[in-house]
């Protein structure tokens, strides 16, 4: 094996401006524990778990309720129990700090084909419409809501108002087919299914109707189906949403309540449904967004997804910080690579989530990203699904330039969350 080469450094500015300095400097003042490096932070979060998760609680402002419990209850595995008394709420977080008269999402789609915005203002009407219109079809606590909707807001808004409540998301990209969802959904038996007409993919419509009334007939618990009009622009379905003055409310459940259900690919049997907690994913997301991937106000962050796959939960945590989001719904390929490279321009894009293979489909293209575009916000680019080649690595550089962070993610979907991440203050 060759040896590595250094492809970048981070400028001294970009390191003490990094949110994972804040935190270093943080500890050092209130908790006395000063380290020389990031390698030291990294060994004290494995050596000192109970106090690295305290500090994340504390530097984050996590609402735990009055009496949380011990930090690590139980150190079993399986069956570690954090937080054992805590009382919060996930989505609460999301909303908390909020400047409502910012923008929150940005989104554009084969559907609709202008870049929207939702403030802060509209994504908390909505999601107290939708939870209202939930509550109204009977939904409590501990209910399953599934979705078979795509990356748009609604999506996001519908997401915030089922957990809001307590019930139990998850959700499957429109173009599963009825068998894929079938598999997913009946496990979990949902009271409440969320569906789409149809969806728009490589400049072509797809029906989803008939899938639909499958899913109605054969999913197990479903007493309601509420139809989102997409294709043919309707939105929710008469009578769904509560009324415009809706006030939103957030239920506290305990720290390992069901936030969402993921699933495994199904590779060997049936997919496997996957839990997270409210608490578990909420602590987890804070500290990767904030200290991995550095998502900082002003900052517009962009990963391609869809409601399928866990990158879409990992995409809604930045909404756990100072940053915005940037949604795409479509064929990234479509009708040439250059799509969401003018997304990146379009929106302002200041981290380009994507996968190893779409940087290689853009090599074997000879696709180029800064012609004739103005990327001057783009700081970041994400690659995960597979690894990157040193081509691909080089590839990014060569494109978009020296100051350009590259940083590479693996993880999956048992854990909603990678086990290698990026450090903005160590070299690529």
């Amino acid at each position: 094996m060759s040896d590595p080469v250094l492809l970048a450094s981070p400028s001294r500015e970009t390191i003490a401006g990094a949110n994972v300095t804040r935190y270093m400097h943080w500890l050092a003042r209130a908790r006395g524990v000063e380290f020389s490096d990031y390698e030291a932070l990294r060994r004290w979060s494995i050596d000192e778990l109970d106090a690295f998760w305290a500090s994340l609680v504390e530097y984050f402002d996590v609402d735990l309720g009055p009496t949380p419990g011990p930090e690590l209850a139980d150190r079993s595995m399986p069956g570690a129990r954090w937080f054992p008394d805590a009382l919060t709420s996930y989505p609460e977080h999301v909303f908390r700090a909020a400047d409502e008269n910012a923008v929150a999402i940005r989104h554009v789609s084969e559907v609709r084909v202008s870049l929207g915005e939702w403030t802060w203002m509209q994504l908390r009407a909505q999601t107290a419409q939708i939870a209202a219109g939930l509550r109204a079809l009977g939904v409590v606590p501990g209910d399953r809501v599934c979705a078979y909707m795509p990356n748009i807001p609604e999506t996001v808004a519908a997401f915030l108002a089922c957990s809001s409540m307590g019930a139990i998301w998850s959700s499957a990209a429109p173009e599963f087919g009825a068998r894929s969802v079938i598999d997913r959904f009946d496990q979990v038996r949902p009271k409440v299914l969320l569906v789409v007409d149809g969806y728009r993919y490589g400049g072509r419509d797809f029906d989803r109707s008939d899938v639909v009334a499958q899913l109605s007939e054969e999913v197990s618990g479903v007493s309601r189906v509420v139809r989102f009009g997409y294709l043919d622009g309707t939105g929710w379905e008469d009578g769904f949403l509560g009324p415009a003055d809706s006030e939103l409310s957030f239920e506290h459940v305990p720290f390992d309540h069901p936030l969402w259900v993921l699933y495994s690919s199904g590779t060997t049997g049936l997919p496997k449904p996957i839990v997270h907690g409210h608490g578990g994913i909420l602590l987890e997301q804070l500290k990767h967004h904030h200290l991995h991937v550095d998502a900082q106000a002003g900052d517009r962050i962009f990963w391609f997804t869809t409601t399928g796959w866990m990158m879409w939960n990992f995409l809604l945590g930045i909404l756990l910080t100072d940053a915005s989001i940037v949604l795409f719904d479509g064929n990234p390929g479509y009708p040439s690579l250059d799509r969401l490279w003018n997304l990146a321009d379009e929106a302002g894009v200041t981290t380009f989530g994507t996968s190893a293979a779409f940087i290689a489909s853009c090599m074997k293209a000879d696709t180029r990203p800064g012609l004739g575009r103005d990327l001057s916000r783009l700081r970041a680019v994400g690659s995960t699904g597979s690894p990157l080649s040193p081509e691909g690595f080089q590839w990014v550089y060569d494109e978009l330039g020296s100051s350009t962070w590259l940083f590479s993610t693996s993880g999956g979907t048992d854990v909603c969350t990678p086990f290698v991440a990026g450090v903005p203050t160590l070299p690529v």
